[in-house]
């Protein structure tokens, strides 16, 4: 559906007969070039169409918010922006929390109320469908599954899902830090458990001594929660083959920006599940994209759904990431809106759905069905860590005359000389000693 807007010619009812309160509110949308156009003035009642509401699209990467009690048209109002964007090549990025976005891949239905409303703001109305495309977390629900590796995601954002605290994120790191020093890909779930169970075995404990070590207790807390994530059914979300956010950029080939409706229903009772997840994609799109300043029209408008999810039980390093993410990503032409509202129920008049037949429909004829639909487990952390305690133990050597002590080792040569790793030295290759490059989230930079 679609509230296509145009700004009307004076008619005699000018901004003359304005109240003189509401000139000085009218003077500051006046302006020309690209817009998005909003609506009227609406001013004790009464409606004047004479005054536009607009709001310049080279803006719309300064970030904005969307606020109001349920009910009062937070929806719409995040609809009719993301509609006016794309008619103007505009990429757009919506989580859809509720599952009442979806309807804007097809023309609406217009009627007396419609048309009212249009003739007291002095905007024209069509009834038109934008092109979207259909995502969901982990393929849980309808839409191209979006998966991370556990890697990409890192340990600050993995700590947030997890349910951590300061000492057992700062653990976590070290583990993400061992595991990018010896090339082990953690790509799912049962990776990240295999190295945080070898690093407290016999044989694997004197690995992290030089640098803290991984105390017993935290290790267990950590395999805990990843056993209770698992069993939520949330392994899913971890995997190959890893979501290309670079996708998100897209025009349709009429030129129109592509609508990314990221359906999250299915996952609405674990919202820091999904709330982290947009803080992933958020992050892994400014590790790409390249530095633009003000552009005459944003590379994509970025809208946060229940924003309130993000912040709750955040440690301050996730708080303090968030905070520098949304404020650098500016430069990077991404404009991101936070929609902020309260955790009731659905609202009676949400907006026109498509019916399920439709939306699996949308998301086989989708171009990224047949990259990402299905699940890939290659060869990562855990089969290397398992492949190499099955190998028998070599054989001790000689004793040899003694000879003047060496210098000690450094941590490095001390990781790569380990009894344990020396098997996987061979399979790891070049990428023995690599160390992941994160960024302020700890997200990993992948290849493209």
């Amino acid at each position: 559906m679609s509230d296509s807007a145009t700004t009307p010619a004076p008619d005699g009812s000018g901004p003359a007969q304005l109240p003189d309160a509401a000139r000085p509110i009218a003077a500051g949308y006046a302006f020309t070039g690209p817009a998005l156009d909003l609506g009227a003035l609406l001013w004790d009642g009464v409606c004047h169409p004479d005054a536009q509401v607009r709001v310049p699209l080279p803006m719309l990467n300064r970030h904005g918010l969307v606020a109001g009690a349920t009910g009062t048209g937070k929806t719409k109002t995040l609809q009719l922006i993301a509609e006016q964007l794309s008619a103007q090549g505009v990429p757009v990025f919506l989580a859809d929390v509720k599952g009442d976005l979806s309807g804007i891949a097809r023309p609406g239905q217009g009627g007396e109320r419609v048309s009212t409303r249009a003739a007291e703001t002095g905007q024209s109305w069509s009834a038109e469908g934008f092109p979207v495309e259909f995502l969901a977390l982990g393929g849980i629900g309808h839409g191209i599954p979006v998966r991370a590796t556990v890697t990409s995601f890192g340990p600050v954002l993995l700590s947030k899902v997890l349910g951590l605290n300061r000492t057992q994120e700062q653990s976590l790191g070290l583990i993400f830090h061992y595991a990018d020093t010896k090339g082990l890909e953690l790509v799912d779930l049962k990776d990240l458990r295999a190295v945080v169970a070898f690093l407290t075995s016999d044989e694997g404990k004197p690995e992290l001594k030089g640098i803290g070590g991984l105390s017993t207790a935290t290790a267990g807390v950590i395999l805990r929660s990843l056993t209770a994530f698992e069993a939520q059914g949330m392994a899913d979300f971890f995997g190959e083959p890893e979501f290309d956010t670079a996708g998100l950029l897209r025009l349709a080939p009429d030129g129109r920006g592509l609508v990314s409706v990221l359906e999250l229903p299915a996952v609405q009772d674990k919202p820091q599940l999904f709330s982290t997840f947009l803080m992933w994609l958020l992050a892994d799109l400014f590790h790409d994209l390249p530095e633009v300043g003000d552009a005459d029209k944003p590379k994509l408008v970025f809208f946060f759904d229940e924003a309130h999810l993000l912040f709750h039980d955040a440690s301050d390093a996730f708080l303090d990431a968030i905070t520098q993410t949304v404020r650098l990503i500016r430069s990077k032409g991404v404009g991101v809106f936070f929609v902020t509202q309260t955790p009731k129920d659905v609202p009676s008049d949400v907006l026109g759905q498509l019916d399920p037949a439709e939306l699996d429909r949308a998301v086989r004829e989708s171009p990224l069905y047949g990259r990402y639909a299905q699940a890939v487990d290659r060869e990562s952390a855990y089969e290397k860590l398992t492949a190499a305690q099955a190998q028998p133990p070599a054989e001790k050597p000689r004793a040899k005359r003694e000879k003047a002590p060496a210098e000690d080792p450094s941590l490095v040569e001390q990781v790569i000389g380990s009894g344990m790793f020396k098997s996987l030295a061979r399979s790891v290759g070049t990428q023995l000693g690599r160390e992941i490059t994160r960024s302020l989230f700890g997200t990993a930079r992948r290849g493209r």
